[in-house]
């Protein structure tokens, strides 16, 4: 939420009264509910319109006319009602992939959510790497997600006797040339 202190023209109100009104702009700013001076309804209710946990499934494995219900369902649903784990095999299968990379994206991939182990080695950060290397997990943002994810269905990554679809291992997008700061917010200032 966003406040802002809106303070009148002092020389109409004695200073006293303009050092109220800032106090009680900014007691109603550090209020938890968000219910404070403004009236913010504290019952909204939101709807989610995207869902991304990882890259790439929704927009690899299901049909276009499933993005919706991708989207607008939970992690808790992807075993279920979205039925993602047949979608990532029916897909792997149709694309001539072994059942190898199937099984193992639809069990790395479903629930759809982004894993993080923070009781591993943070150096082993990477999409994926929580299950393929018994890594962080995570993302770094130096990972090439789409290239990484061709390169698991099209690839020998999970299934060595598999074949290599060359063409298909990459979107052809080069690794980013920024740089990156070991502080927070970690992206180099924005580009004129």
């Amino acid at each position: 939420m966003k406040f802002t202190t809106l303070i009148p023209n002092p020389s109409r109100f004695p200073l006293a009264a303009v050092a109220v009104m800032a106090i009680a702009f900014t007691v109603a700013a550090c209020n938890d509910n968000e219910s404070g001076l403004l009236g913010v309804d504290t019952n909204r209710i939101y709807t989610q319109i995207e869902r991304l946990g990882n890259p790439l499934v929704s927009e690899v494995f299901f049909l276009k006319r499933d993005h919706g219900l991708h989207n607008t369902s939970g992690p808790q649903d992807d075993a279920g009602a979205v039925d993602a784990g047949g979608k990532i095999k029916a897909f792997v299968s149709n694309s001539g992939r072994s059942t190898t990379i199937g099984n193992t994206l639809a069990a790395v991939l479903v629930p759809d959510m982004l894993l993080v182990y923070p009781n591993r080695s943070a150096t082993t950060a990477g999409w994926l790497s929580w299950a393929l290397a018994n890594g962080y997990g995570g993302r770094k943002l130096s990972d090439d997600v789409v290239d990484a994810g061709l390169t698991a269905i099209f690839g020998t990554l999970l299934d060595p006797n598999a074949g290599s679809l060359a063409n298909l291992t990459s979107d052809n997008v080069p690794a980013s040339v920024r740089s990156f700061s070991a502080t927070f917010p970690y992206l180099e200032a924005p580009r004129p």
